[in-house]
């Protein structure tokens, strides 16, 4: 698990105060994932009435409040650009929107370096019908998930998580999900306490699937604390910064009553090595080590008649003479574009059977994790 001990660092705080602003309080580079939930500038302008004439507790707080686009807009760069300094270059970013702002808060990510990685559905099984059958129900919002830039090589996504919260099947990008409703919505004197709460259900499969255990999960509109419950649950840090002074004291009662996991053990709390995720060995440390000799015949696929030799420097040269890592020499081989050579060239074992390289590879990490 991951230790974070910068004094600097407000670990599992709610920040008061107005994101744009305490955003640059927090050291550059120091958070592993965000999640933001921002005002949608729904621009309601009139009540809502249901068929009985009875007011819809529709979104209407001043935070949701902006005088045109181009106000929402200049928000929005503010504190995009705000997270984008705090987030590290390993970290993710997602946002969270309807159809009033999600177009303008993704153009104006790509505007300031963000590569987007999936645009999530969140189908909402149980939406609010549309009163006025003026237009379709709307039945979805949409959740952008972002790497910090085009360039970036490294980032946390826990697929096998994913796939195995599934079914054992590969995650897609339409979530089928609730909205906040019972015992989790938060209420005061029978009224909704916030407009916008997400589900818990919702913040689960986001932090899963992007962060690992000890990592610091920042929420710039925490809201009543959605993201910081989940992320206690699934024993992840968390950071909250939040304007309103009703949601930090009902999102600070939220978070006193939930339990920190008993044990802090990694795949307990879904973080599973992978050959993508576990430390890279090169194909050389095999020599290094005594787990290949020089000269020794290497099989593509196992085949007999496909052959090449391993050299002192980690490459492997072939019959006529191609020269080249396990990659390109396989790639040759197999007569494509790319090849994953830990894959497809094999070894002799003692016993004269052949067995793929990747099995050395893999006792050479064992080694490795037992000595460290």
């Amino acid at each position: 698990m991951t230790a974070h001990r910068s004094a600097q660092l407000p670990i599992d705080q709610i920040l008061q105060g107005d994101c744009r602003e305490v955003l640059y309080q927090l050291p550059e580079k120091s958070v592993d994932l965000i999640f933001a939930d921002p005002p949608y500038n729904l621009q309601l302008r009139q009540k809502l009435l249901r068929p009985n004439l009875t007011e819809v507790d529709a979104v209407d707080d001043d935070w949701d409040q902006f005088a045109d686009f181009a106000a929402y807009d200049q928000f929005t760069r503010e504190w995009l650009t705000a997270c984008r300094r705090v987030l590290k270059d390993t970290g993710t970013l997602w946002v969270i929107g309807s159809y009033h702002n999600i177009y303008r808060v993704g153009s104006i990510l790509q505007d300031l370096g963000y590569w987007i990685l999936n645009d999530i559905v969140w189908i909402k099984t149980n939406p609010m019908p549309n009163f006025r059958g003026v237009r379709f129900t709307n039945a979805h919002e949409t959740l952008l998930w972002c790497k910090k830039s085009k360039e970036q090589k490294r980032y946390t996504f826990n697929y096998h998580a994913m796939k195995m919260a599934n079914d054992e099947r590969q995650m897609r990008s339409d979530w089928a999900i609730p909205l906040c409703t019972g015992s989790e919505r938060l209420t005061v004197n029978g009224e909704k306490l916030h407009a916008t709460q997400k589900p818990e259900a919702l913040l689960y499969r986001v932090i899963l699937a992007s962060s690992n255990p000890g990592d610091i999960v920042l929420d710039p509109f925490f809201g009543t604390g959605t993201t910081g419950a989940v992320a206690k649950r699934l024993g992840r840090h968390f950071i909250g910064i939040e304007r309103e002074v009703k949601y930090v004291a009902a999102a600070q009662a939220r978070l006193d009553a939930v339990s920190a996991p008993l044990s802090l053990d990694d795949e307990l709390l879904g973080r599973f090595e992978t050959k993508r995720s576990a430390p890279r060995i090169p194909f050389s440390a095999l020599l290094e080590q005594g787990l290949l000799q020089l000269g020794q015949v290497l099989y593509f696929d196992g085949q007999r008649d496909k052959v090449a030799v391993v050299l002192a420097d980690g490459s492997l040269r072939t019959v006529s003479g191609e020269r080249g890592s396990i990659h390109k020499i396989g790639a040759l081989m197999a007569r494509q574009s790319a090849c994953n050579g830990w894959e497809h060239w094999y070894f002799e074992a003692e016993d004269g059977q052949l067995q793929p390289i990747d099995v050395l590879r893999a006792r050479l990490r064992q080694t490795q994790q037992r000595t460290s």
